[in-house]
C-alpha cells in the first residue's frame, strides 16, 4: 500500500473540517474523491500534503509515518500537488514556473522538462511565455507539468477540470490517464462526478467531513443513490446521500 490515511481529523478554528477520515491509495491506482462543496475533500489533500496540520489520525506514505513531516519534505518523499485554482507564478515563464517544481531533485532537469513536455506540448510551443498569460486550461496544464518535475509517486489533484471547455475536460483527463499509464500513482479530487469515475479505479464519497460510500468506480457509477445525489445535477444542489438515515464509512448505511 503506497499512502494510508487512518482517522484523520482536521479543524478550521474551532469547525471540524474531517472528522475521521480514512482512505488507501495502493501503487498504480487513480483513486477519486467525490462529494458536495465543503465535503472535506480539499481538506483532505491539504493533510496528505502537509498543508494542513492534524489534530488526530495518522498518515502514512510509502511505509512512513508522515503525519508530523514538514510539507517540503513530503515533496521529497514522492508527494507532489497541483492545487485547486492552478497556484502557477504568473509572472514567471512556464519554464521557469517548471523549473520552482522540481526544487526538490538536484542537479540538472532536462530529462524532466523533456518528458512534461512530451506530455504538453503546447507547454513546449509556449516556455518563454509568462505563465500568467496563458488561459485556464494552459495553466492547468502548467500546474500538473510543475507538479510532476519532481517525479512524483503519487500526484494529488484538486479539481483539475474546473471552469475548462468540455473540449479541454476530455484533454485533461486524457493525460491524467497517460500519467497514470506511465507509473504515477493519482489520487483526484473533482467536482465532475461522472467523469472522475469513469477514469478512476476506486472512489471514496466524502459528506461533511466524513467517508460515506466507498467502492470501485465502475460500481459507483451505476449506484442508484449515487447517481441520484452526484450524477444527476450540481453537486452543490443534490440531495446527499445521507438524507434518510445515518451513513458509514464503506457503506450506505
Amino acid at each position: 500500500m503506497l499512502l494510508e490515511v487512518n482517522e484523520i481529523e482536521v479543524y478550521y478554528g474551532k469547525i471540524a473540517a474531517l472528522k475521521g477520515i480514512s482512505l488507501t491509495v495502493d501503487e498504480g491506482e487513480i483513486v477519486a474523491l467525490i462529494g458536495a462543496n465543503g465535503a472535506g475533500k480539499t481538506t483532505t489533500l491539504k493533510a496528505i500534503s502537509g498543508l494542513r496540520p492534524l489534530s488526530a489520525g495518522r498518515i502514512w506514505f510509502d511505509g512512513r509515518d508522515i503525519s508530523r513531516m514538514p510539507g517540503h519534505l513530503r515533496v521529497v518523499a514522492g508527494i507532489g500537488q497541483a492545487p485547486e485554482g492552478r497556484g502557477i507564478f504568473p509572472g514567471m515563464t512556464v519554464q521557469e514556473n517548471l523549473l520552482m517544481g522540481g526544487y526538490a531533485r538536484r542537479g540538472k532537469k532536462d530529462a524532466e522538462l523533456t518528458e512534461v513536455y512530451e506530455l504538453f506540448p503546447r507547454l513546449a510551443e509556449r516556455k518563454a511565455q509568462a505563465g500568467g498569460t496563458m488561459s485556464g486550461g494552459e495553466q492547468q496544464m502548467l500546474a500538473i507539468g510543475r507538479a510532476l518535475m519532481a517525479r512524483p509517486k503519487v500526484l494529488l489533484l484538486d479539481e483539475p477540470s474546473m471552469g475548462l471547455a468540455p473540449i479541454l475536460v476530455a484533454q485533461i483527463f486524457s493525460i491524467i490517464s497517460e500519467i497514470n499509464r506511465r507509473g504515477t500513482t493519482v489520487l483526484l479530487v473533482e467536482q465532475n462526478a461522472a467523469q472522475a469515475l469513469r477514469l478512476a479505479h476506486r472512489a471514496y464519497v466524502l459528506e461533511t467531513g466524513r467517508v460515506v460510500k466507498s467502492a470501485p468506480a465502475a460500481e459507483l457509477l451505476t449506484d442508484p443513490r449515487v447517481q441520484a445525489a452526484y450524477l444527476g445535477g450540481d453537486l452543490n444542489t443534490g440531495s446527499a446521500l445521507t438524507n434518510s438515515k445515518p451513513a458509514h464509512p464503506g457503506g450506505l448505511a
